[in-house]
């Protein structure tokens, strides 16, 4: 068990696992022993945000983990109803409070909502936080080119991390690249479509079989060469271990064109355009 997971540098030097654990609908003393779970397992950076309402969940879980929270990078969000500035800020000290945390490692603007506006106070706030010590790197979700560029031009300072929607059906080509041009790691949410058939497609498990790997072990390697981190969930541990056990295969570059191939401009599963989607 216990596996270890390679790191990568991001642009402020802090230091995150290639993979991490999503933790949305994971609540209460279930959740609490989910997580325990995945930490024992080897994950090391764990996802949870304001309006997933469990942060008092991960921070119960890292209570009773035999992780020390030193070894631990817990990242939380901010959500869409609280981007004007000092709304941010309280909300950032409320996100402490709830999960019993000193710091964040990693904290978040959960979805730009260009048409409200605030985004860029937003990000102002985190900076803010930042210095205060309340958050170690301060990144962002869902955020179009556009909207990144954005906020270096006013304030200064690159968003580390993107957390955007990717999988093989939307493989978000033209994000990645231009993150990548700005210094941004690019961080996929349901990196798996979420029980999407995908799992089950015959191609990507002639691709898994020819490695002695299952279609989610495939997937997951795909994202990790694409130089993307996914933060997949899984309840067991058996799933745990096995999204963990990827590290030891690499997909060919036939293999990688083959899994991207699957993508187009409208496979994003979820419907939410950061254009047009706002997110409370």
């Amino acid at each position: 068990m216990n596996q270890i997971i390679p790191e990568r540098v991001l642009n402020d030097g802090l230091k995150l696992p290639v993979m991490g654990f999503g933790t949305g609908g994971f609540k209460g003393a279930a959740g609490v022993k989910v997580l325990t779970s995945a930490m024992d397992a080897g994950y090391r950076l764990i996802d949870t945000a304001f309006n997933y309402e469990n942060e008092g969940t991960v921070g119960q879980a890292i209570r009773q983990s035999s992780v020390a929270r030193e070894d631990l990078l817990i990242c939380s969000k901010l959500p869409g109803r609280r981007q004007a500035y000092q709304e941010a800020i309280v909300t950032i000290e409320e996100s402490l409070y709830r999960g019993g945390l000193d710091y964040y490692d990693l904290y978040l603007i959960h979805w730009p909502n260009p048409r409200i506006d605030l985004y860029v106070e937003a990000w102002q706030a985190m900076i803010e936080a930042k210095k205060r010590g309340y958050i170690r790197s301060i990144g962002v979700c869902n955020f179009l080119p556009e909207y990144n560029e954005r906020l270096i031009r006013e304030t200064g300072v690159t968003p580390s991390i993107n957390q955007v929607e990717l999988h093989p059906f939307y493989n978000q080509e033209q994000q990645r690249a231009k993150d990548a041009e700005l210094g941004i790691v690019t961080e996929s949410w349901s990196p798996l479509g979420r029980g999407h058939s995908m799992l089950k497609d015959e191609k990507i498990g002639e691709i898994a079989a020819a490695h002695g790997k299952t279609n989610t072990q495939t997937i997951l390697r795909w994202h990790i060469q694409l130089g993307a981190l996914p933060i997949p969930k899984a309840s067991s541990l058996k799933h745990q271990a096995e999204n963990l056990d990827i590290f030891d295969f690499e997909l060919s570059e036939a293999e990688m064109k083959a899994i991207s191939a699957f993508s187009s401009e409208d496979g994003r599963l979820w419907g939410q355009d950061p254009r047009t989607h706002e997110e409370l």
